[in-house]
């Protein structure tokens, strides 16, 4: 037996939100967006939306009323947003998730509780720390990250003993600063995880990424990597999955060592851009499932089985999409935002490779 849902909520609305809502226009099930962005990607696809403030209980209840079941778009919703929606519909991935993903320390110390590795990391409070970190692992250079509000390469620097670090340490604007050690790896990958109210779990990846400007340029499907270390990375996932006992889609970042091992990096409890490729490669794209499993159906085998590249399109690539309209195995896909900036992802060119 199914789940009656007729609408889905999403809290923001950006790009994961407008693919999101497109596949929920194929299962049939409505969504109203909830962000305070005027003409935001995800509203210009959506039945209906909600522009307010993420802390207008008002409006929250609102959009409570509205809908069915809700999620989110990225990880950067308050917390207490979720907190006070929890308790008037249903919210998936639940509250704790998002907790852990928000923050560096919470989340690297809830990865090595499962047994999930990571780069060697330790909290720093002031720069003091920082020098008595490295002095004590006999290092001479790291990657200081802020605790929270970090992505695409913000909230974090590299280190190296002798550098004014006074004047890096200001710039991150934090009292709260993860030392990380620097890890010598061959490849970053990701593997997505969707899994269902039934506890049935399916699997996109492992995808290698390749970042430039610590945002992400391109991503590779199958990632190239031996297959043990391939079906490893699966597991790792799976059980992080299993773990939070998730429903919804979840994501890990992980790199893979020259040696072979796997280091866990980064959750993100949504959707990625590292499975935009699945809209066009896969019968099941990641957005159909996310919508699927929050939904209360079932989820489905992806059934990835073409080998696929996916390019973003980031500030003014989105001049460049002239050279891919006429070639053949080629999809382009635009978010529908007016403006490019540096650093802005405009949209994404997905290639299937074909043997």
């Amino acid at each position: 037996m199914t789940e009656t849902i007729k609408t889905l909520g999403i809290l923001g609305g950006g790009q994961l939100g407008r693919m999101s809502a497109q596949a929920a226009q194929k299962l049939g099930i409505r969504t109203v967006i909830f962000t305070p962005e005027q003409d935001s990607p995800a509203s210009q696809v959506a039945d209906e939306t909600i522009v307010a403030a993420y802390d207008d209980r008002a409006a929250l209840e609102k959009f409570s009323k509205i809908v069915d079941v809700i999620s989110y778009e990225f990880e950067n919703i308050p917390v207490e947003t979720v907190e006070y929606l929890t308790k008037l519909k249903p919210v998936y991935p639940e509250k704790r998730t998002l907790e852990v993903s928000q923050d560096r320390i919470s989340e690297k110390t809830f990865l090595n509780s499962i047994g999930i590795a990571t780069a060697r990391w330790e909290l720093a409070q002031n720069t003091k720390n920082v020098d008595e970190i490295l002095k004590k692992w006999g290092k001479s250079e790291c990657i200081l990250k802020t605790a929270r509000f970090g992505y695409d390469g913000k909230g974090q620097a590299k280190y190296k003993t002798g550098d004014d670090l006074d004047a890096t340490w200001r710039k991150l604007k934090s009292g709260r600063v993860i030392v990380e050690d620097i890890v010598d790896f061959a490849s970053e990958i990701s593997v997505i995880v969707g899994r269902d109210r039934f506890e049935k779990i399916v699997t996109y990846g492992p995808m290698h990424n390749e970042h430039r400007h610590h945002i992400l340029h391109k991503t590779t499907f199958p990632a190239p990597i031996a297959a043990d270390v391939a079906a490893q990375s699966i597991a790792i996932a799976t059980n992080l999955a299993q773990q939070i006992n998730l429903r919804g889609v979840i994501t890990l970042e992980m790199f893979v060592t020259r040696d072979g091992k796997i280091l866990a990096n980064e959750i993100a409890p949504r959707t990625h851009n590292s499975g935009h490729w699945t809209i066009d490669a896969c019968a099941v794209s990641q957005f159909e499932q996310h919508v699927r499993t929050v939904c209360g159906l079932p989820a489905a085998d992806p059934a990835c089985t073409t080998p696929a590249e996916m390019l973003n399109l980031i500030g003014d690539d989105i001049d460049k999409i002239g050279e891919y309209e006429d070639k053949t195995g080629t999809f382009i896909h635009l978010y529908g935002k007016q403006e490019s900036r540096p650093g802005r992802k405009m949209g994404h060119i997905t290639t299937l490779k074909t043997k």
